[in-house]
């Protein structure tokens, strides 16, 4: 693969574009998943569990413990 960025850059290979399309069935279900999922997963952790993530994200933010 580098080979072939080094020969695109350089002008001795043609570039070569992915297609643009999407699958719509693919595109639709991944949507719906993406809808559910953050509400889905907080609606099935406790609330201890729900308060530890925070906690653990605040700290990886920010660089301190809360």
């Amino acid at each position: 693969m580098a080979w072939e960025i080094v020969q695109q850059a350089t002008g001795q290979m043609e570039k070569v574009e992915p297609p643009k399309e999407k699958n719509p069935a693919a595109v639709s279900l991944g949507r719906l998943g993406g809808l559910k999922g953050g509400k889905a997963r907080a609606e099935a952790l406790t609330p201890e569990k729900r308060k530890a993530i925070a906690k653990n994200a605040a700290t990886k933010r920010w660089g301190r413990a809360v």
